[in-house]
């Protein structure tokens, strides 16, 4: 449903380009994911260039696309090869720029015809690196006489593309597609600006006057053809702004109103659950996991709801310090959940969940869906419509909608259900049931996120790698609840304070960062199979050594099938590395490996395969049934195996540092010391390899996590994609606007203060525009 904004301008730049510009070029705009005026305004050029200078050729970079303004200095006909070509040396007057052209000998005959005419064209296409010199592979080209006039034949993109670059000002160069150049762009975004020129701003003139801005008008003007870099540089200073202050007030509001909910009031006692279960631990509590723990106990004792990040290191605790706010709210009388990422995920922390718990732990009991528990207590047959084991009989007013006041009998026990999306009818019914009835622990996938899910009491949610999921399903979860829920949110991924109050700016942040005292050293090493072969061979030894101990062993490749598509390191570097070689996929591998390591037991793991399937091989790898698995990122998080003592991750330079470390903590985590393989064919001197040299130093995720955001794209901070090719900022860029975005917080929770009921229309429509893009990106990422 489209957004209701309040203000004329949110309302004309929410205006789809289809009624601007007519669906066809709308059509092909979607191409590029911009589907409003206000999407395309924030589509800002590339780089930009001057139409009344001669190109710099020395400053052109491999793998970029240019629009290159040059002399045409030679033109050369070569015929050998499958089909004759033309070579055209470009020059600036000091340096030369190669363009060459393929085709029959009519094409090539025409192309030479055009050259020749003009004294200087305009060239644009793609940068390439061949036989170590640069070149233009097949450009777009379009010849000017000394007056600057086309000359020869002139196709519509030809005709814009003159009158873009014939601008006195700088001329953006924009992203584009085959089908739509950067030039019918530049016209699309002159048609959008003069509709526009006359709408009022959107901040309000204190905020814009104080923080010494442009006005919006004249920022889009800047930007998109800015008379000068002075006011390219302000025109991009306010969008980046206006994005901060947006992304910030929409997370003040958000506090705000969870500051003044009512939620449930949960105290902790000492006759019940958790002190039975903090008595029975085999382990002592580390001093950072009974702080976090205080301070949850403490907030989740207040009527407003608590809404924490919890940041922790791998292996550092984490799901104990969640299970034992959870039992806090279970002995309240309430429910939990914890919402897991992947079912692999959910059922290692529903099995963990119940290890824990021992007897504590009942069983998932068959039982109708009730209709209103009320009702049913004053049927003669309630012992018939719900059945209950003894044990339940004393717990279930402490867990259904009878009982909304704090519980005044001991819970000695409580049930545990799992619900994801794979499982049977009669399982995902029983699930559904169970959870509507009051079962008190409930842990599950996205499934918990669908409207056949209703909660008896709901009091605390749990959210394992919230990186994986967004604000909005953490809403849906929250909208189940009679009152505002407590919020624990968790991430294993050490979480930079810019990119903190980013996206996670509703939430206060906790930290657990010492690791129990049981937790083994893990070596780390780097095996370059381009310079050691070798090496990779004495791996496969070491494996057999590790199982010949009776110990387990994890082999990660990026991915499943060599169908599926790779991911080429570096691929926006200057000069790929000629030796670049497709990645290990699971299923071949896994075959190479029978052959490599007979008499071994050896399985996959991946996210294809059945849910039956997942859990039978998860559960032969915790018995021991299995010696090697073979398996992609699935394993990243959550799987808990003790035994597990050697990982060998294949082609590790395709993945990011955050994730070579959380794949790391899946061993030495027994009592046995772990050692863990990155192997790599990258050049030793690649950013790679360099990734890879900070993973093998240090064991310290806040230290890998601040270089993984100056190393990756911000897509893979955020989790928008582990592939890094997404972000969900637009002109933000948490580091090099980390101070950005600090400013803006402040300023954001100034001005949520002041209008706590958003009465001015323009500070509501600034996060409802925030609200609506990131429901959108939710929903094509679920």
């Amino acid at each position: 449903m489209p957004t209701e904004y309040r203000s004329e301008t949110y309302r004309v730049l929410a205006t789809s380009l289809s009624e601007v510009l007519g669906g066809t070029t709308a059509k092909a705009l979607e191409k590029l994911g911009l589907f409003s005026v206000d999407d395309l305004l924030h589509h800002l050029p590339r780089r930009y260039l001057s139409g009344t200078e001669t190109t710099d050729l020395a400053t052109l970079r491999s793998g970029s696309a240019v629009a290159v303004v040059a002399k045409v200095r030679r033109v050369e006909r070569r015929e050998g090869g499958r089909m004759p070509r033309l070579e055209v040396w470009l020059t600036d007057g000091s340096a030369d720029l190669r363009a060459t052209f393929f085709g029959r000998d009519r094409l090539i005959d025409w192309w030479q015809k055009q050259l020749a005419l003009g004294v200087k064209g305009i060239f644009v296409g793609k940068v390439s690196l061949f036989n170590g010199a640069l070149q233009l592979a097949h450009p777009d080209f379009v010849m000017l006489d000394e007056a600057g006039n086309i000359v020869g034949r002139a196709t519509q993109e030809h005709e814009a593309m003159v009158r873009q670059v014939r601008r006195e000002s700088l001329v953006g160069i924009y992203r584009s597609t085959a089908k739509l150049p950067t030039w019918r762009i530049a016209e699309c975004v002159d048609i959008v600006l003069d509709a526009i020129k006359d709408l009022p701003d959107t901040l309000p003139d204190e905020v814009r006057e104080a923080e010494h801005l442009l006005s919006l008008s004249d920022a889009y003007q800047g930007v998109h053809h800015p008379k000068d870099e002075t006011a390219r540089i302000r025109g991009a200073a306010r969008l980046k702004f206006d994005e901060a202050l947006a992304l910030q007030l929409t997370m003040a509001y958000r506090r705000q109103a969870a500051a003044v909910g009512a939620a449930p009031i949960i105290t902790t006692r000492d006759d019940a659950l958790l002190a039975e279960f903090d008595a029975g631990l085999p382990f002592q509590l580390t001093a950072g996991q009974r702080m976090v723990g205080e301070t949850i106990r403490a907030e989740m004792a207040r009527p407003h709801p608590m809404q924490r990040l919890l940041q922790g290191e791998v292996g550092s605790g984490k799901t104990v310090v969640a299970l034992r706010a959870m039992l806090a709210a279970v002995d309240a009388g309430y429910q939990a959940v914890l919402l897991a990422p992947t079912e692999v995920l959910a059922g290692q922390h529903a099995e963990t969940i119940r290890n824990l718990l021992g007897t504590a732990a009942l069983p998932e009991v068959r039982r109708p869906h009730p209709r209103s528990l009320q009702a049913m207590l004053d049927e003669p047959s309630l012992e018939q419509a719900l059945p209950l084991e003894p044990a339940e009989r004393e717990l279930s007013p402490a867990h259904s909608e009878l009982n909304t006041e704090a519980v005044t009998t001991a819970v000695t026990a409580t049930e545990v259900v799992l619900l994801t999306g794979s499982l049977s009818a009669v399982a995902r019914r029983n699930a559904l049931n169970a959870i509507a009835s009051g079962a008190g622990l409930v842990i599950g996938t996205h499934a918990l996120l669908q409207s056949r899910v209703e909660f008896a009491n709901l009091g605390l949610i749990v959210i394992d790698e919230q990186h994986r999921f967004g604000v909005e399903q953490r809403s849906l979860l929250t909208s189940k609840a009679k009152t505002h829920p407590h919020v624990l949110v968790m991430t294993a991924t050490p979480i930079p304070r810019s990119v903190a109050m980013t996206v996670f700016g509703d939430l206060e942040t906790l930290t657990l960062a010492e690791l129990p005292a049981e937790r083994q050293e893990v070596l780390t090493t780097v095996v370059n199979a381009r310079l050691h072969p070798s090496w990779l061979a004495r791996a496969w030894e070491r494996v057999r050594e590790e199982v010949a101990k009776g110990h387990q062993v994890f082999v990660v490749c990026p991915r499943i099938s060599a169908k599926d598509d790779d991911i080429h390191d570096d691929a926006d570097e200057t000069d790929p590395d000629p030796d670049w070689q497709p990645s290990a996929a699971v299923e071949p591998f896994l075959a190479e490996l029978r052959d490599t390591l007979p008499g071994l037991r050896l399985e996959m793991l991946h996210g294809r395969l059945s849910a039956d399937t997942k859990a039978q091989v998860m559960s032969d790898f915790t018995a021991g049934r299995i010696d090697v698995l073979v398996s992609t990122t699935v394993i990243e998080v959550g799987v808990d195996q003790p035994n597990a003592t050697m990982m060998i991750v294949m082609d590790a330079d395709r993945f990011g540092v955050s994730q070579l470390h959380q794949l790391r903590g899946r061993i030495g985590r027994g009592a046995y010391p772990g050692v863990c393989l990155l192997v790599t064919h990258t050049d030793p001197s690649s950013p790679a390899a360099g990734r890879l040299a900070a993973v093998a130093s240090t064991r310290d995720g806040f230290a890998l996590a601040e270089i993984d955001l100056v190393q990756r794209r911000e897509g893979d901070v955020l989790g928008a994609s582990q592939s890094g090719s997404h972000s969900t900022l637009r002109l933000l860029r948490v580091i090099d606007d980390a101070d950005l975005i600090g400013h803006a917080r402040s300023v954001a929770t100034r001005l949520a203060a002041a209008d706590p009921e958003r009465t001015d229309p323009r500070l509501a429509d600034m996060v409802a525009s925030v609200e609506a893009r990131s429901a959108d990106e939710w929903l094509e990422r679920t």
